[in-house]
């Protein structure tokens, strides 16, 4: 069904190839799982099965591509639909019109169906996604989930037999993951349908999926059953990297392959206590009190109140739409409060200008590209230092040595790189630079962990740990439950604008049935969340 043949791919002006003589199979009717660390050229692969690279990017390409068939080289995007659905990791960024039905219908339309046909395949559309209820919503008001499968359903009216999918669950809660997998799962298993999937959190898809693709930075494609692919690989889960930890064999995919290999173990691992570790805070102290508000007549929080302190880190979770995102903004004063007030260190700041704000802190978008508008890295950390009076050609003193601070981030041979042309985890620690550079007082972030692999996940918690070892107060955004079991203090769920739960990760996540992390559910009932604190408890024994 899909063959790439020493494929290579250059894209215009770049030096090194994005992909490099790759070689893979993908057969009718699988459902295949694309990995890989980040800049490897998962993205850049998965255009090139319906002709978006090279007709849309431009670019070298040479080797041979076969897709259903065709070639997508020779052939137009426009002819590929026929035979390949796309949806990308934003749905919003492929809708065109503004109702759900509509929104399936387009195609269709395009393709100038008969309307009769029209009518039936559009029925037969909304119910094979179960969107029939939602027929005439419009797609604003939809939840994250509900739009990723409209995207779907977008894609998939032409009929065609391949579905591309580009991380398509990396902006959803748990739940709206979780429906959109098992959306794809019916396609695959009662329509034959074949998928290629690209996704960083393997711990969603892996017990789906019939063949793993794993597309390294340099060398050849491993393919193959996933277990064999992830037994060569440092790439894995927590279940996966317990599983090698404890030399369980065959690794096991699933929760329920794992719990085998617990209920096996000779000697009880017993009840831990739930240890909250003793910590000490620093001077900064974030109080929000009742804030209310959102956008226009639309009440987003509802009545919040939280205190963010020193030394600590503070995952916030919940549903899309729960409010987290509009509770950032109106922290960092991008978004006012109709009512309430923002407290930092005792003082209002809740109308303060924001570049007054954004000096004391800084907060991360959900895409760093946002930040960075300079031509070089060094020049983003130049900008942010003149627009607070703090750049030594003003007479200023930075109250971090902006180089130093690259050399933190591992950027210092990056200073002089264009910020747009470094991978997605390098442009978002450049982002980062330029919010630190200040020495903020508190950090907000909001999704930091979006098309980043485990590798660089692991690098970003590690200077965050750091951050509030040094006393910075610290917000996280986030819908990975291994982040936040790894790297959170305090985990906070927000549901319908409200908090609904505020404590220790292994109280508030350790028995939630949508929040627990991998190891939780290995080990419930023992305050263990990560792998870290199952090979620990086990040494101290």
């Amino acid at each position: 069904m899909i063959h790439f043949t020493n494929l290579s791919f250059t894209y215009p002006g770049a030096e090194q190839p994005a992909l490099d003589n790759v070689n893979l199979d993908v057969p009718a009717g699988d459902f295949a799982l694309l990995v890989g660390p980040s800049g490897a050229g998962k993205s850049t692969l998965l255009r090139c099965l319906n002709g978006l690279t090279p007709h849309f990017s431009g670019g070298l390409i040479t080797g041979e591509v076969r897709v259903a068939g065709l070639d997508p080289v020779a052939a137009s995007p426009a002819g590929m639909s026929t035979h390949v659905g796309f949806v990308f990791q934003d749905p919003e960024a492929q809708f065109v019109l503004d109702r759900v039905e509509d929104e399936i219908a387009f195609a269709l339309e395009n393709a100038a169906m008969a309307p009769q046909e029209m009518r039936i395949r559009v029925e037969e559309t909304l119910d094979l996604l179960d969107l029939a209820h939602l027929r005439d919503r419009p797609l604003t008001d939809l939840s994250g989930g509900e739009k990723q499968r409209v995207a779907i359903a977008a894609a998939l009216a032409l009929r065609p037999p391949i579905l591309v999918l580009d991380e398509p669950t990396s902006q959803l809660d748990p739940k709206s993951a979780e429906d959109v997998l098992t959306a794809l799962v019916r396609l695959n298993a009662d329509l034959g349908l074949t998928i290629v999937l690209a996704e960083h959190r393997l711990e969603r898809v892996l017990p789906f999926v019939d063949t793993l693709l794993y597309l390294p930075a340099q060398g050849a494609v491993l393919s193959g059953d996933p277990r064999d692919v992830l037994a060569q690989t440092a790439l894995g889960p927590p279940l996966i990297r317990l599983g090698k930890a404890k030399g369980w064999t065959p690794l096991p995919l699933t929760i329920k392959e794992g719990l085998r290999f617990v209920r096996a173990e000779e000697r009880s691992l017993g009840t831990a206590e739930t240890a909250v570790e003793e910590r000490s805070f620093g001077a900064t102290e974030l109080t929000v009190q009742n804030v209310e508000g959102g956008y226009g007549r639309n009440a987003v929080l509802k009545g919040v109140s939280l205190t963010l302190r020193g030394g600590e880190v503070t995952a916030l979770m919940g549903r899309n739409g729960a409010g987290k995102t509009t509770l950032l903004r109106s922290i960092a004063g991008l978004t006012r409060p109709a009512r309430g007030h923002i407290l930092l260190n005792g003082e209002e700041i809740t109308q303060k200008p924001v570049a007054e704000i954004c000096r004391r802190i800084g907060y991360l978008p959900q895409n760093p590209d946002n930040l960075l508008f300079a031509e070089t890295v060094g020049e983003e950390l130049d900008i942010t230092l003149r627009n607070h009076g703090l750049h030594p050609g003003q007479g200023g003193a930075p109250p971090v040595e902006p180089m130093a601070l690259l050399t933190r981030l591992g950027l210092a041979r990056k200073a002089d790189a264009y910020p747009r042309d470094l991978s997605i985890g390098e442009r978002q620690r450049a982002a980062l630079a330029a919010l630190l550079v200040t020495k903020p007082e508190v950090l907000l972030l909001d999704e930091p962990t979006r098309g980043l692999d485990y590798a660089a996940k692991d690098a970003l918690t590690a200077l965050l740990r750091g951050w509030r070892d040094e006393g910075l107060a610290i917000m996280v955004v986030t819908h990975d439950v291994e982040l936040a079991a790894q790297l959170a203090d305090r985990v906070i769920i927000m549901s319908q604008g409200e908090i609904i739960a505020d404590g220790p990760p292994a109280q508030v996540m350790g028995a939630s049935p949508l929040f627990a992390p991998q190891v939780a559910r290995l080990y419930p009932d023992t305050g263990w969340l990560t792998v870290e604190d199952v090979l620990g408890a086990e040494n101290q024994k």
